[in-house]
């Protein structure tokens, strides 16, 4: 049985916490977004207005994004996982472009890549969850 190096388990921790931390931040973040949609904040609706969606999008992509939050915190469901990561990265994309043609300040362009990059980050690091979810089951495929 191979002994793992001191380098090896480091580099698998810091893997785990960059994944833990950037889904964190990104299901906290995406849900806050879902939240505001949901409860209509007036700055919300006007700005789906101002980009040229009418505001009952709000309420679609709330309820979205918060079955896409709770479907990346699953250990049950990989496929779903992956489906609402994809989900995920279509609407973030999707709204850098959309400020991006609107003329929009660079910040509001810049968010939404911003927290693409955490989804992305997230996604990439799943194998750690892997590794935290199912230790014995990892241990066992290293044996």
């Amino acid at each position: 049985m191979p002994i793992a190096t001191t380098s090896a388990r480091t580099t698998t921790k810091g893997k785990k916490v960059l994944y833990w931390a950037s889904t964190g931040l990104t299901v906290f973040a995406i849900t806050f977004i879902a939240a505001s949609d949901l409860l209509r904040v007036p700055a919300v609706i006007a700005g789906l207005v101002h980009l040229g969606y009418p505001a009952y999008f709000a309420t679609i992509l709330g309820v979205w994004k918060l079955l896409g939050s709770a479907a990346i915190l699953s250990t049950r469901h990989p496929r779903l996982r992956e489906w609402a990561y994809a989900g995920m990265f279509f609407t973030l994309t999707g709204a850098a472009v959309s400020h991006t043609v609107s003329g929009d300040p660079i910040g509001n362009i810049l968010f939404p890549l911003v927290l693409l990059g955490c989804v992305m980050t997230s996604w990439s690091l799943q194998s750690a969850r892997q590794a935290v979810i199912f230790p014995v089951a990892t241990a066992r495929q290293v044996a």
